[in-house]
């Protein structure tokens, strides 16, 4: 499989829980205790991915995402026992692609793993889709709005390309977790909520239209 995963976690336990199933599965490990050390690690090698506790010592977990956003979109899973809506928005907020919280099971941070690496891994179009003021680039995985760059997660990037791409289409939670988070998990649908709630706070369009009870869409251009 050949990717490297940083995981950045206090508890030796759950470093050995996680790194074990990890490591079986094909995947390259490598830990570290704190925040300052895992801030130095991500410096010294060059990861696919990373597990980021958020109560950390030394540096706490939101500000080493914010740290690593500022030179780096690889892509950054929370791992929290903080779980109020609160928290998880300051995850987003600070640019991370998903949030698990704890106590979790192995095999789903294991399918959040793979669906993530899939989806950031994967080869892309070489085209832009342009929509009224927003313009994608598939193949550089940028977006702007108005000629203004829009920072997007790779999450929320996912999220605005399947709108983008099937214009008029009305997108239910359910469908949003499978073909965009890439695993089938009923019960996470606070995840979507977070990231259409962030998605349109970073574009400033009012372009994403919530369907009461259905789900989500962008419409067609008259």
């Amino acid at each position: 499989m050949d990717k490297k995963i940083l995981i950045i976690e206090d508890e030796a336990a759950i470093r050995k829980i996680l790194s074990e199933p990890l490591a079986f599965a094909g995947y390259e490990v490598v830990t570290a205790s704190d925040g300052l050390e895992g801030i130095n690690t991500f410096h010294k090698q060059d990861f696919d991915l990373i597990l980021l506790d958020i109560m950390l010592p030394k540096i706490n977990g939101y500000t080493v995402c914010e740290m690593i956003r500022q030179e780096s979109k690889i892509p950054i899973i929370l791992l929290t026992a903080l779980d109020t809506e609160d928290d998880q928005i300051k995850g987003f907020d600070k640019l991370a692609d998903d949030y698990i919280t704890k106590p979790f099971s192995v095999k789903l941070v294991l399918k959040r793993v793979e669906a993530l690496l899939r989806r950031t891994s994967s080869d892309t179009v070489s085209d832009i889709i342009r929509y009224k003021e927003i313009t994608l680039s598939e193949s550089e995985r940028r977006v702007t709005v108005s000629g203004n760059e829009a920072a997007l997660t790779h999450l929320e990037f996912e999220i605005l390309l399947l709108f983008l791409k099937n214009r008029g289409r009305v997108f239910s939670k359910d469908e949003l977790l499978n073909m965009v988070w890439g695993y089938d998990f009923v019960g996470d649908e606070k995840s979507v909520n977070f990231h259409i709630m962030n998605l349109r706070k970073k574009l400033n369009v009012d372009y994403i239209e919530t369907v009461r009870g259905v789900g989500y869409k962008i419409e067609k251009e008259n």
